[in-house]
């Protein structure tokens, strides 16, 4: 199962974009996208950048995502990972 997090661009770089997602950052390909900027939001699927995202969509995805990780994380607190 595959989770599509929306990760803003950071940098890019001959088709290859640095994507960061609350503090982690990967790279990823924009050769399946056109016109994509330095600030927007894309879904990044098997290294590549495969749809962009509003940045309010992006951002209510990102705040559901946390709500549903901290939802768990109450539930389940024992596999919470030690710091």
């Amino acid at each position: 199962m595959c989770l599509a997090i929306p990760s803003k661009i950071t940098k890019i770089e001959d088709n290859m974009a640095t994507i960061d997602v609350d503090g982690v950052q990967r790279q990823a390909s924009l050769l399946l996208l056109e016109d994509v900027q330095v600030g927007e939001y894309v879904i990044v699927h098997a290294g590549f950048a495969i749809k962009k995202l509003d940045e309010q969509a992006a951002m209510e995805t990102l705040e559901l995502l946390r709500n549903a990780a901290q939802a768990y994380e109450k539930k389940y607190p024992h596999t919470r990972k030690s710091e």
